[in-house]
């Protein structure tokens, strides 16, 4: 939810359907605010944090769960989870929502942190 406030309520899709679902509930939440301003936002990897808490926090009780009872289903669920949240967000974030998005035209502080890793 912190994405929402802090850079959602800038973001060109602020209150339509964007590649990450978050543009809509946004507008719930937050006034619309200039996109411009999204631009001035820099990224590191301490703003990645809460995204890998949402993967981090079921896998880490699913270890735990299966430690205290072992189960062949839930090794295997925990292992769809790591797949699904790495592979899964690649190819989205890669190959459809930033490929296609607006805001990336306008300028995006995620895409060039993106970008620098990948160049440097």
């Amino acid at each position: 939810m912190l994405v929402v406030f802090r850079s959602c309520k800038h973001c060109y899709y602020h209150g339509k359907v964007c590649g990450l679902g978050k543009g809509k509930i946004a507008s719930l939440v937050t006034k619309k605010d200039d996109p411009k301003k999204f631009t001035e936002r820099k990224v590191t990897f301490s703003d990645l944090v809460p995204d890998f808490l949402v993967a981090i926090f079921p896998i880490v009780g699913g270890i735990i769960l299966s430690i205290l009872d072992f189960s062949l289903i839930r090794i295997g669920m925990i292992i769809l989870l790591v797949v699904l949240s790495v592979g899964g967000t690649a190819v989205i974030r890669g190959s459809f929502a930033c490929k296609y998005c607006k805001q990336r035209e306008i300028g995006c502080p995620a895409e060039q942190f993106f970008s620098k890793k990948k160049s440097g």
